[in-house]
């Protein structure tokens, strides 16, 4: 369980014993055994999966002596009475396993209840079998689904189902043939289903050959945070099916999925650089060298310097290099051009370069798109110099007897305390989160939040890691705010705003 008292789905490995135990309990034990040596040697967090039928109401009366569909004989040959299931979980809390049942009918349910198991299992047979949905819903135990052989608006209903149930659940992408051939696994479902529901746990529920290590390590880097697959243990007299995998394949699976934790890296953002790649690329990288000899204060041109291997300790690169640099002392001809010569306060046009190049990434990361006919503003209440500490981006969309406004903080940036004279407005935010004080009182608001601002109500806003929200208003108005600070109301308009049309292509050239 997390902190907060909901189960954890990230990172779990769900070893599934299904019928694999041969209605043996000595047999289920030396797999749950055998699984749970490998979790522990592994170091992951699992847990032991079984299935429960109430097959006297299962299977209907007429049935039970039929040899079609194939599964019916199999059920009854693995059959396991209560204590005998009560064996084998307490076998796996023995092996530090988490317990996990999947049941078929409502019966089942009652008896996981009465066994404690701690996570319901809805395989994808049952994903739409709604009276057992709502039965199983009703114990508020944290469920997974799988979503084999589900349309999209199937996995659509049931999200939605299960959400307003308030079942605590995560969703297996998973294709429903035993074994599943390589072209058959679809591995972009499990993306799509991160972007189509971002508050739930995506795993995958696998059935390929169990020498095959490569799915888990795609699933991973399609975003997959839990795994499902049939483990078994063979005998000289019981032989695995095409899909379950030894405890020998099993180790070596969770090994190739720590490999794709390793290679995916972070999930957000993008990290430092480690000193050692940047130090491998510095030996391919050019410097800047003096082209003829240089003296000190002189102002350099592109024809004064020329670039080339090697790139020497404190010496400027070609990349650093821009023109009108005043060099700092004399340089002969052929010597290097030192790094701390670059080393200037950013231009205007390279401030607001930057910061629109970092706008543009935000938009497209939140998959928020502005077309191209929008006016941009970007307020610098102190300077442009300022920009990146106090200001924000303003993308202006629609202003009639109505505006509306796309507004882009960047990551630490702040808007200080004011007020408008005539414009009421609400914000709405669309990706990030911000930080908001209205009339010294402070809110935090979080992808969806509202907040009205009615006209004359003093607020400012802030924002840690970058935020995207809307401003829906009345008309806007220049000269409409007002500021605590009197120096920024009592500055030239155009000495806090600078104007861009669109993206404001070579504007500064």
């Amino acid at each position: 369980m997390t902190a907060g008292g909901k189960f954890e789905f990230e990172d779990l490995f769900i070893f599934e014993v299904a019928n694999n135990h041969q209605g043996s309990v000595e047999h289920g034990r030396r797999i749950i055994d055998a699984v749970g040596r490998v979790a522990r040697g592994a170091g992951v967090r699992a847990a032991a999966k079984l299935q429960f039928r109430d097959l006297d109401t299962f299977i209907h009366p007429d049935f039970r002596e039929s040899a079609e569909p194939k599964h019916i004989p199999r059920f009854f040959s693995t059959r396991l009475s209560r204590d005998q299931f009560g064996e084998l979980l307490d076998a796996a809390r023995g092996q530090g396993l988490i317990t996990m049942v999947t049941p078929f009918d409502e019966p089942s349910v009652d008896l996981l209840l009465d066994l404690e198991v701690e996570v319901i299992k809805i395989g994808s047979a049952s994903a739409k079998d709604w009276p057992l949905l709502e039965y199983a819903a009703s114990t508020h135990r944290p469920m997974v689904v799988s979503t084999g052989g589900l349309a999209l608006a199937d996995v659509d209903n049931l999200v939605s189902f299960l959400d307003h149930r308030y079942v605590h659940f995560a969703l297996m992408h998973c294709v429903a043939l035993y074994p599943t051939p390589p072209e058959a696994h679809q591995l972009n479902q499990i993306a799509l289903f991160r972007a189509r529901y971002p508050a739930v746990p995506i795993g995958f529920s696998t059935h390929e050959d169990p020498g095959n290590l490569d799915l888990i390590q795609m699933a991973y880097a399609r975003g997959a945070r839990l795994f499902e697959r049939h483990v078994g243990v063979p005998t000289a007299t019981i032989t695995l099916n095409a899909y379950s995998s030894t405890p020998e394949q099993l180790q070596s699976w969770i090994e190739a999925y720590k490999e794709a934790v390793a290679a995916c890296g972070a999930d957000e953002g993008r990290p430092p650089v480690p000193a050692t790649e940047a130090s491998e690329l510095r030996q391919l990288m050019r410097g800047a060298y003096a082209r003829r000899a240089i003296k000190r204060e002189e102002t350099l041109a592109r024809e004064d310097v020329f670039f080339a291997m090697p790139l020497q300790e404190g010496q400027m690169t070609s990349g650093q290099w821009r023109p009108a640099l005043r060099a700092g002392a004399d340089y002969a001809a052929g010597a290097p051009i030192p790094e701390a010569l670059a080393q200037t306060e950013p231009t205007k046009k390279e401030i607001i370069y930057q910061s629109i190049h970092q706008v543009k990434g935000m938009l497209n990361t939140a998959h928020i798109a502005v077309g191209s006919e929008f006016e941009l503003e970007l307020s610098h209440h102190y300077g442009i110099e300022r920009f990146r500490e106090v200001g924000v981006v303003i993308i202006d969309c629609i202003n009639r007897d109505y505006c509306k406004k796309i507004l882009i903080q960047l990551p630490g940036q702040t808007h200080p305390l004011h007020h408008h004279m005539k414009k009421e407005e609400t914000f709405q935010v669309l990706a990030g989160r911000l930080e908001v004080e209205v009339e010294g009182r402070r809110r935090t608001l979080q992808p969806g939040d509202t907040l009205l601002v009615q006209r004359g109500v003093r607020h400012r806003f802030w924002t840690e890691e970058g935020a995207i929200f809307e401003e829906v208003s009345t008309t806007s108005f220049e000269d409409d705010s007002l500021y605590e600070d009197a120096a920024i109301t009592a500055m030239r308009r155009d000495d806090r705003k600078t104007r861009l049309v669109n993206w404001g292509r070579h504007q500064f050239d």
